[in-house]
């Protein structure tokens, strides 16, 4: 697999009926999951305060 720049690849184990959501969701939205994934973890930062919403990248 090829080097990223700003990015890393990383495994976790998710809820098959969560993953299988999240995949359709990506395929009805033409959205790629990468680009989902970084919104959901963006959303979880901001509501955990860790980041605030001004400094988020994703909308």
């Amino acid at each position: 697999m090829g080097k990223y720049k700003t990015r890393t690849a990383w495994t976790t184990a998710t809820d098959n009926e969560l993953l299988a959501k999240f995949r359709q969701l990506a395929a009805e939205t033409r959205i790629p999951a990468a680009r989902l994934l970084d919104e959901a973890i963006e959303d979880l930062l901001v509501k955990y305060n860790v980041i605030t919403k001004e400094e988020k990248k994703n909308p």
